[in-house]
């Protein structure tokens, strides 16, 4: 007998929440500040995926071997926990959609690579109480493609592999699912595109929200 998926779990920047703008405003803002290379968008993209401390080491000159690279840490969190919201929205269709999910029963939860303080914040303050379950970075438990969130996020709504499915928008996504054990549907519409999502190993790719409400269904 089939096993009845009933659990989605979601990453969160590129996904979810379109949070580049801010993302990148952020990070220039710490670069101003250390007269560091500013950044485009486009180039912020490329970089976003494996969590802020990466994300600077790939921004800053000489990245962990910076001297500065702690202090730019601790400057763009503290930044960014301040101007996360100016910016930021979900993306289109996605409301209807986890509102849709949740009053089918689904369980929802977002497993991110971003700092666990505002993964928090930003899940309660736009999705309220259609997320369940929210979980970030910390040292306490190892970040996206180990499987150890979303296993934690398994734990906590009391449900096994066989029963989730798993949607993100990179290659890290598609790797940490695969880790996980459990099925990906990779999406276009965040920060990487179809081809290179397909050149990483993605089998389910879908291109809009009702899209993906059809390959969950």
């Amino acid at each position: 007998m089939k096993t009845k998926i009933n659990t989605i779990i979601f990453d969160l920047d590129g996904t979810l929440l379109n949070t580049l703008s801010d993302l990148a405003d952020s990070l220039n803002h710490v670069m101003s500040q250390h007269d560091f290379p500013q950044y485009s968008a486009d180039e912020v993209r490329q970089m976003i995926g494996n969590g802020v401390p990466v994300l600077i080491e790939q921004a800053i000159p000489g990245g962990r071997s910076n001297p500065l690279f702690d202090a730019c840490l601790r400057e763009f969190q503290d930044y960014y926990k301040k101007h996360m919201q100016i910016k930021t929205g979900p993306f289109d269709g996605i409301m209807q959609l986890l509102e849709a999910l949740k009053k089918q029963g689904y369980r929802l939860a977002v497993v991110s690579n971003k700092f666990d303080a505002a993964v928090k914040e930003l899940c309660h303050n736009y999705f309220g109480d259609l997320i369940q379950v929210a979980i970030g970075e910390t040292a306490a438990i190892a970040r996206k493609p180990a499987p150890d969130t979303v296993l934690e996020a398994m734990r906590q709504l009391h449900v096994s592999p066989q029963n989730c499915i798993y949607v993100g928008d990179s290659d890290v996504d598609i790797e940490t699912a695969r880790n996980s054990g459990i099925p990906c549907i990779s999406v276009t519409w965040g920060f990487r595109g179809e081809e290179f999502l397909r050149e990483h190993g993605a089998s389910h790719i879908a291109r809009d929200a009702k899209q993906l409400w059809e390959f969950i269904h």
